[in-house]
């Protein structure tokens, strides 16, 4: 889908990228991460040519990005980024409609697609498409974002940096909805961040760089069970690992299926989808040793055991 072949890029003869080859299959979610510096939002910018590189190839669906006008492919790529850029005086509606509205389409097809972008981000349609700007939290503001970049059904969504400036609860939301977004539609996803949580929450795969060189990639186990070097162990945390590894499973491999909880219930429920880590959480702030397990509509599939946890913990 998009291909990099021996890439750089400089700024004030400095070496900002350099000498890059990376390739990102269609529909895969792929998270650049790295120090400030790294070189990671020059690299996913040059993807829609907001910046141009230097040396070497860059191929969207096998064509030399050049070959297309900027205007083209950025109409074909979404980009979503942290400073959100609403337009003030327009409307949610008319923000998340400027692609379509430019393309020309209907205005049955515009609002049909507003409608459905606000549903799909958790934006009651009616409550929320004459609203401005300055009437939306900023989590509210973000998704608006998110929906303009996904408005004309792109076929790769960019993120630099997008959910950096959100409060802990409202990034951790944002993040699910961008799982769950890139779970239905199966779209390509390039996404930025600095931080190691949400590549690995996210990512299928995670490329670390450092003055602007891939230092590892690959699955976000990979990172945590085999690092490269020193750096990579670092980055990911060395102290913190096998929690990060709880991150990367579901309650659903670990709970005993079709089992009941003994006794009067003494926690709330967590969904099968929930990561080990949350469900760590869980287990410490409800100060229980078994918690049920709910799948989407809240119907008991068995039960989670603290101790189990300790056991793959030791395993």
């Amino acid at each position: 889908m998009i291909e990099f072949h021996q890439v750089s890029k400089q700024f004030d003869h400095r070496t900002v990228v350099d000498q890059l080859t990376l390739n990102i299959a269609e529909g895969e979610f792929t998270v650049l991460i790295g120090t400030s510096g790294s070189g990671k939002s020059t690299t996913l910018k040059m993807i829609n040519r907001l910046i141009e590189h230097d040396t070497g190839h860059i191929r969207f669906a096998g064509e030399e990005i050049r070959r297309f006008r900027p205007a083209e492919i950025r109409r074909r790529m979404g980009y979503a980024i942290q400073s959100i850029g609403l337009f003030p005086h327009w409307t949610v509606e008319q923000n998340i409609a400027t692609v379509p509205s430019l393309l020309k389409w209907p205005r049955a097809r515009i609002r049909e697609r507003v409608t459905e972008l606000l549903a799909l981000l958790n934006l009651e349609p009616e409550l929320f498409r004459d609203r401005y700007p300055h009437q939306l939290s900023g989590g509210q503001q973000q998704r608006v974002g998110v929906a303009r970049a996904l408005a004309a059904d792109p076929e790769v969504l960019l993120m630099d940096e997008p959910f950096g400036a959100l409060d802990p609860v409202t990034r951790a939301a944002l993040q699910l909805e961008i799982a769950r977004i890139h779970e239905l539609s199966g779209r390509t996803i390039v996404l930025v961040t600095h931080d190691i949580d949400e590549a690995l929450s996210l990512a299928d795969r995670i490329v670390l760089l450092d003055q602007g060189r891939i230092v590892q990639q690959g699955a976000p186990a990979v990172f945590l069970t085999d690092p490269v070097n020193d750096f990579v162990r670092d980055f990911v945390g060395r102290s913190d690992i096998g929690i990060k590894l709880l991150s990367l499973e579901t309650v659903s491999r670990y709970a005993r299926p079709g089992e009941l909880p003994q006794g009067e219930p003494r926690g709330e429920p967590i969904a099968e989808h929930l990561s080990l880590r949350a469900a760590l959480s869980a287990f410490v702030s409800q100060r229980v040793d078994t918690l049920a397990v709910v799948d989407g509509q809240g119907q008991p599939v068995g039960v989670l055991h603290f101790a189990d946890l300790l056991r793959r913990e030791r395993a």
